[in-house]
């Protein structure tokens, strides 16, 4: 039987611990079964917690959706021991936080230049987490893919002592990476949708030949994409080294991750997809 917990006095140490603001899909549930192989018989808690940082002016906290009896039930089914559900008083007592974490350069690319502040606040939030469950090893989606790297260069920069973990992206049959913003798209969205997903693969496809081609390739379906109705109306495609979220240059060798952005109908879509590139022959 699932706890579930609403105060940080109650926890015991994790072993490993899956960071959520609800709305659990398959993809969270990914997340922690992969918590539960690594943790084996320690606690594996998960945290649902909406944050306020995250949130800026043009996005509607209030409106972000809360189902915890259906997310306890999908943490329970998929092995967690612990649902630790604060509200904002238990995370941030004092009111809004006067000191918080700066995401730095790395965090005004790409997702932060469209989210001013968004990832102070994740990171914020993921450090004041990690204090209050105490776990050997932290599990991230890799959909989030800038998401990840700041936390890891946070835990590295800092000398946080907790391992983090990337999980695969979890995609529905259709190729479409699963997220909470699918529900939004109509019949044709989704179809338009499946085109970014197709440009991470023709990208994937490209990479033997290098940097270069997987890039061209990515946007080559995205120019197609662009045309189709609804249209796809890219935001960024890039090509980036996950050390800092720089665009990686024509000889990058070592891992990339190949990153997409756009709008289809009003919803904005991210995904991205990890590459490896050799040392030239």
């Amino acid at each position: 039987m699932t706890a579930l917990v609403h105060h940080a006095a109650d926890l015991a140490p994790a072993a490993a611990v899956v960071m959520t603001m609800g709305a659990l899909h398959e993809g969270h549930a990914s997340l922690i079964r992969a918590a539960r192989a690594r943790a084996g018989d320690g606690p594996v808690t998960v945290s649902v917690f909406v944050n306020p940082l995250q949130f800026g002016p043009n996005e509607d906290l209030d409106r972000y959706p809360r189902t915890l009896d259906a997310d306890v039930k999908l943490a329970e089914q998929a092995g967690a021991d612990v649902v630790f559900a604060p509200d904002a008083d238990e995370v941030y007592p004092g009111g809004e936080p006067q000191v918080r974490i700066s995401a730095g350069p790395m965090g005004e690319r790409f997702e932060g230049a469209s989210r001013p502040g968004h990832f102070d606040g994740m990171l914020t939030v993921v450090a004041k987490l990690l204090h209050l469950t105490r776990p050997q090893a932290a599990f991230f989606g890799q959909k989030d893919a800038q998401q990840l790297a700041l936390i890891r260069r946070m835990v590295t920069d800092l000398n946080f002592p907790v391992d983090v973990v990337g999980v695969p992206t979890v995609r529905e049959p259709d190729g479409v990476a699963l997220s909470s913003r699918n529900r939004y798209l109509s019949e044709a969205e989704r179809v338009s949708a499946r085109e970014l997903s197709r440009a991470l693969f023709a990208g994937l496809e490209a990479s033997p030949q290098g940097p270069v081609a997987a890039l061209g390739a990515a946007r080559a379906v995205l120019e197609h994409a662009a045309s189709m109705e609804p249209p796809v109306r890219l935001d960024y495609a890039a090509l980036v080294d996950p050390a800092d979220f720089t665009d990686a240059a024509p000889g990058h060798t070592g891992p990339a991750v190949l990153a997409v952005a756009a709008r289809v109908g009003t919803t904005r879509l991210i995904d991205n997809i990890p590459l490896e590139f050799g040392a030239p022959e």
